[in-house]
């Protein structure tokens, strides 16, 4: 078992942030939508079904994916012979102002910290990115992996999830350009095609002595198009409910995925979609592990509401902005002292 966070004031959740313990046990849940196409369930009832998941949570799970299970298992496997090491063999790929990809166990969440440790890499080695936030600023930098030597295989098995969860996100993209009325389902695909920033991260979450004052990622919206999600079934995640606020764990469902709407895909759908909410809880028994892959579009990517889904009855409510821009200004204040409050879609969002 992986060694225990220490436990300090920097972890602490506002109280109005803090987590109630209580179970919630929700009428309606996160819905879960069935892949597959077969004769008694069409192309046009899953695109529905998604759609209705889109609009009323911004959260869903999905079955019959077409992710390997023996690859997931391998995954679940890696993952937890990582971090099971000591911090020191740990922090031998540990990730830095220079290289923000590898081990990390200081990670914020709103100026908070939050109870985890993590392991990151790209999709694509050597993706670039902007070298700051600053809209004159031109210049790029390149982001590389580092890859731990233990255990052995760890880095032949991340890259081979990475490709088939990209296949799937790909596949997911595609049926959500159909739910809101684009003319194929490749219309998005270009964004993704040329210079991809998406990564994995591989997440665990230790047992914790305060789970009431504590949580393992604080309150926050994903900043990319999708993210998918692997969990273990310990359960911890939450999303809040678009229809009373309410926080409602994601019940852990064997071999299935969570997808979540980002911010990108809320700007694209002009708002029909909404990027929503969600934190993780954490618990004073057992270890939890997540596995995210965030799908994230290559750097010069404009982001405006797409022209299919605007007209006079529903004009644009989001100005043009730039992804690669925003993502460095959402995530500056990592190796930074000082606190830096993270820039949200909303400053893009034109006057009514």
């Amino acid at each position: 078992m992986g060694e225990a966070l220490a436990f300090d004031a920097s972890f602490i959740q506002p109280i109005q942030h803090r987590p109630k313990l209580e179970p919630v046990d929700p009428i309606d849940e996160v819905p879960t939508i069935d892949l597959s196409i077969s004769d008694s369930r069409s192309v046009e009832q899953l695109v529905s079904d998604i759609a209705s998941a889109c609009e009323n949570w911004g959260f869903f799970q999905v079955i019959n994916h077409g992710v390997p299970m023996e690859l997931v298992a391998r995954m679940e496997e890696v993952t937890k012979l990582f971090f099971d090491q000591g911090v020191e063999e740990k922090r031998k790929v540990k990730r830095d102002a220079a290289n923000a990809m590898g081990y990390h166990d200081g990670e914020n969440t709103k100026n908070v910290r939050d109870w985890k440790e993590v392991f990151d890499f790209l999709v694509k080695d050597r993706t670039l990115v902007p070298a700051s936030h600053e809209p004159d600023d031109t210049n790029l930098r390149v982001l590389t992996n580092q890859w731990p030597q233990y255990p052995p295989g760890f880095r032949e098995t991340c890259e081979e999830y990475a490709k088939e969860l990209e296949l799937l996100a790909y596949k997911l993209l595609g049926l959500i350009c159909l739910s809101l009325g684009l003319p194929i389902a490749d219309r998005l695909k270009g964004y993704f095609q040329d210079e991809q920033m998406s990564m994995v991260r591989l997440n665990r979450y230790p047992p914790c002595s305060s789970p009431d004052l504590v949580l393992g990622v604080g309150r926050h919206k994903d900043a990319g198009a999708l993210t998918i999600l692997a969990q273990d079934g310990v359960g911890g995640l939450q999303v809040r409910r678009k229809s009373d606020g309410e926080w409602i764990p994601v019940k852990p469902i064997s071999n299935a995925y969570i997808v979540n709407i980002g911010d990108i895909v809320q700007v694209w759908s002009n708002d029909k979609y909404e990027s929503v909410e969600h934190r993780v809880v954490v618990n004073t028994e057992k270890e939890r592990f997540s596995i995210p892959f965030f799908f994230f579009p290559a750097h010069h990517t404009m982001v405006k509401p797409l022209e299919e889904v605007v007209n006079e009855q529903n004009p644009p409510k989001y100005r043009e902005y730039n992804f690669g821009k925003f993502f460095a200004s959402r995530n500056r204040s990592d190796f930074q002292k000082q606190k830096v409050e993270n820039v949200q879609i909303d400053h893009f969002r034109l006057p009514v």
